[in-house]
């Protein structure tokens, strides 16, 4: 009985954060002389920011970047 709540409840999980709309902006930094770039693996977002003060808000929806202007 365990067994079958256990995969329940594992299914359910992976159905909840499989869902790409749910998830948030994960961000990466790229350190260079002035400052870093932050780029986001989730929804591809690149931004120009200070060091080690990740971006706060989630850009996917914004349209506040064009992601064939900004990918490397």
């Amino acid at each position: 009985m365990l067994v079958v709540l256990g995969l329940i409840i594992a299914f359910v999980l992976i159905a909840v954060f499989s869902n790409r709309s749910m998830r948030q902006c994960r961000w990466r930094e790229y350190r260079h002389d002035t400052g870093s770039r932050w780029s986001c693996v989730q929804c591809g977002a690149v931004v120009e920011g200070k060091r080690g003060e990740t971006p706060t808000e989630c850009l996917k929806n914004k349209g506040e970047f064009d992601q064939n202007k900004n990918s490397s």
